[in-house]
């Protein structure tokens, strides 16, 4: 199976969001992970939604998203969020390859720093990023004041 990476446009915030329901990954569809959240997003300069899909050689038969990886950052640090790959496309070295791509963005904006934030519950995430060289950063707190349950 080959895949192709890219950076996810307007019109795929479906496959997005099936893509996640299909790995697992909570999201907030009255929130952060709204439609229109999806829409704002994706046209901040410090933003990017890399996703990989699946090819084919007849083009007419359509594509699959099958992985996407969110990178942000604040200027000084940047951020690797909401890593999701296709149960079926797995131990392929996917993870890897979107990772990988995240960071080259982050490195292109002068980040030399990247972070992730991964929940308790997701032990399959953490396994893949300490795979590709990310330390468990013992003594932070993670501290969060939000609006609401859904932002």
């Amino acid at each position: 199976m080959e895949y192709e990476l890219g950076v996810l446009s307007d019109v795929d915030y479906p496959a997005l969001i099936a893509l996640w329901r299909r790995a697992g990954l909570e999201h907030k569809p009255r929130g952060r992970d709204s439609a229109a959240e999806y829409q704002r997003q994706i046209t901040l300069s410090m933003v990017r939604f890399i996703c990989a899909w699946t090819t084919t050689e007849e083009r007419s038969v359509g594509r699959t998203l099958v992985g996407s990886i969110l990178a942000t950052h604040d200027g000084r640090k940047g951020w690797l969020n909401r890593l999701a790959v296709d149960p079926r496309h797995r131990r392929r070295g996917l993870a890897g390859r979107l990772i990988s791509a995240a960071e080259t963005w982050l490195r292109d904006q002068g980040l030399e720093i990247h972070a992730c934030l991964i929940e308790g519950w997701n032990t399959t995430s953490l396994r893949v990023f300490q795979h590709y060289g990310y330390l468990d950063f013992k003594g932070v707190h993670y501290l969060t004041k939000r609006r609401d349950d859904d932002v």
